[in-house]
């Protein structure tokens, strides 16, 4: 009898104890839960293989590709990882809507790619939130392509880290100086000869230069109806022009301290050349309505004798859409500086990293197979098949060199450069992966366009705001500013190019902007630099 009630107690015991523990897991704090679902199936042999993935990407994908699934370089990685992938493309303008509906709902793809640095809150706010995953470890442990390329270039995991040093994505990476430099002043160089006038370098030889396209007929019909120069329809250009005034439309830094240029003494300096430049009809009258399509049309109408443009889609394509007129002929201009012989002080001022990364979210179910799928990009064969595409039919290797194909450089079914690539890789805009710098080479290899390189490369950049990033409490209340801020900066700047309003209202202007928040915002802006340089 006694053992017989031993034996009861003692299954009572065992049964109450498992009910004890089973309590106790359940109870796990949030964090716990959250880190167990970013295990993944991090150490469990049994796990399905990886065969298909949902990848949601939002980025510059060409008209000419429906998804992904018709790029050469993925359908050869199918065959490579027998992974399926179901790619999702938001429709033009609706990408960041879908982000936000996506992230509410919590119905989330496998992957994300998108530019992360622009996402309300910042990267950081969606690790703690538990909807991507933290990714230092798995780099660690599970990609040692990727991993190899960030101890080679640890400024490169400073990018692409957040304040708190977390690894969020796969990130868009390029390589060299070459790949950083594609925009820039555009001129026609056969009437910059016609005229006999150099490649203009400070605003007064850039004045002499445009009044001579008004005036002399470079283009030779006997009217006067050349355009000396279009700028954006905002009204800006980037950081030329008025970066020679040391300042830039945006957020700016000087030894470590954060600028907003608009409400610098110099922005109105900058207003005045251009409103002075309207007034004597050499900047183009229609600039706030020129739409590419009828900038295309005025560059090739023999009309237009300068412009802000690409290495690519403006040089090389311009050229090869007027390949019938053997004078026409575009070149660089290094930003401009208005004492001779000073260095810019920017270009187009970009970081080897831009933002884009593909993240891996909390719903997948094969975190460890995804990351070594996108690992396999960082390799020298994943490298080769994102930058170059399928070797036989878009490149081959001469002397060492991965060298495109005719199908790239001259396609026989007269797509262009930039369309030819798009059908092999996503190397002429963005990806998880490292941009060659034998892409941008070749890609680059025409004379015009590396005559621009070595105009547009020039300038320090000492000024320019690394990609810092708000943290999640900064974070809509910057948005908010900046928003309504934009907004008015844009209308303004307009009216007074336009000469619709005095630039004895400057003041007034400065005033509202900071009535409606600038300061708040310099210091959200000043409080991120400061972080990222302690990164």
């Amino acid at each position: 009898m006694r053992q017989k009630a031993f034996r009861k107690t003692s299954v009572f015991l065992l049964l109450l104890i498992l009910v004890i523990v089973t309590a106790l897991s359940g109870c796990k704090s949030s964090d716990e839960t959250n880190q167990s679902g970013q295990q993944g199936n991090e150490g469990n042999e049994e796990a399905a293989p990886l065969k298909e993935l949902s990848y949601w990407v939002s980025n510059n994908r060409p008209d000419t590709l429906k998804d992904y699934n018709e790029m050469g370089a993925y359908k050869k990685l199918e065959e490579i990882t027998d992974v399926h992938v179901k790619f999702d493309h938001p429709a033009s303008g609706e990408a960041d809507q879908q982000f936000n509906l996506m992230m509410a709902s919590g119905e989330l793809p496998d992957v994300i790619e998108r530019i992360w640095t622009s996402v309300p809150g910042g990267p950081e706010k969606y690790i703690k939130d538990n909807k991507i995953v933290k990714l230092n470890d798995y780099i660690d442990e599970h990609a040692p392509n990727f991993k190899r390329v960030l101890d080679e270039h640890p400024e490169w995991r400073k990018m692409i880290s957040t304040d708190d040093g977390s690894i969020y994505s796969f990130p868009f990476l390029r390589q060299d100086e070459l790949n950083l430099t594609f925009y820039g002043p555009v001129l026609r160089k056969d009437w910059l000869e016609k005229l006999n006038l150099d490649v203009p370098e400070t605003l007064d030889e850039w004045h002499t230069v445009l009044k001579a396209f008004k005036e002399k007929d470079p283009n030779g019909n006997g009217e006067a109806d050349e355009i000396p120069l279009l700028i954006g329809t905002d009204g800006l250009t980037g950081n030329a022009f008025v970066g020679a005034f040391g300042i830039t439309n945006g957020f700016y830094q000087v030894d470590g301290k954060v600028n907003y240029g608009p409400i610098q003494p110099e922005y109105k300096q900058f207003l005045q050349l251009f409103q002075d430049w309207y007034k004597e009809g050499l900047i183009d009258p229609e600039y706030v309505a020129t739409d590419d399509a009828l900038k295309d049309a005025k560059v090739t109408n023999d009309q237009l004798g300068s412009l802000m443009g690409y290495s690519g889609s403006s040089i090389l394509r311009y050229m090869q859409l007027k390949d019938d007129d053997p004078d026409f002929y575009l070149t660089g201009a290094p930003y401009p500086v208005i004492n001779k012989g000073d260095v810019p002080n920017f270009n187009l001022g970009e970081n080897n990293y831009n933002g884009v990364g593909a993240a891996i979210t909390t719903s997948n179910k094969n975190i460890v197979e995804t990351v070594k799928w996108l690992d396999y990009k960082y390799g020298e064969d994943g490298f080769k098949l994102f930058n170059f595409g399928i070797e036989g039919e878009s490149y081959e290797m001469i002397d060492g060199y991965p060298t495109y194909t005719e199908v790239i450089t001259n396609n026989p079914d007269g797509k262009s450069m930039s369309e030819g690539l798009a059908m092999f890789v996503p190397a002429g805009w963005s990806g998880p992966f490292v941009q060659a710098k034998e892409y941008a080479e070749q890609y680059t290899s025409m004379p015009a366009q590396q005559e621009a390189l070595e105009q547009w490369k020039k300038g320090s950049n000492e000024r320019i705001m690394p990609m810092v990033t708000p943290t999640q409490d900064e974070s809509s209340k910057y948005a908010s500013i900046m928003s309504d801020i934009n907004t008015y900066r844009s209308e303004m700047i307009n009216k007074f190019i336009m000469g619709e309003v005095s630039l004895d209202k400057f003041d007034e202007f400065t005033e509202t902007i900071k009535s409606m928040g600038i300061d708040e915002a310099i210091e959200i802006q000043q409080a991120a630099l400061e972080r990222y340089n302690n990164r």
